[in-house]
């Protein structure tokens, strides 16, 4: 799967603020990802990420 840095990511799961939107701040083995809502920034193996991941919405420039 192609994620980069700036992508926003729809989730099948909610965190529990209630936002299913995340905006991607690092790639690799990890992604850190930091939510829309709540500000939250977690660190997730990319494995366990791409499972849970619905959409991704890219900004063109």
């Amino acid at each position: 799967m192609d994620i980069q840095v700036g992508d926003k990511l729809t989730m099948k799961k909610p965190h529990p603020c209630g936002s299913k939107e995340w905006l991607v701040l690092r790639t690799g083995m990890d992604f850190k990802l930091k939510c829309q809502v709540c500000g939250r920034e977690v660190m997730i193996a990319r494995s366990k990420a791409e499972k849970n991941i619905k959409s991704v919405k890219r900004e063109e420039a």
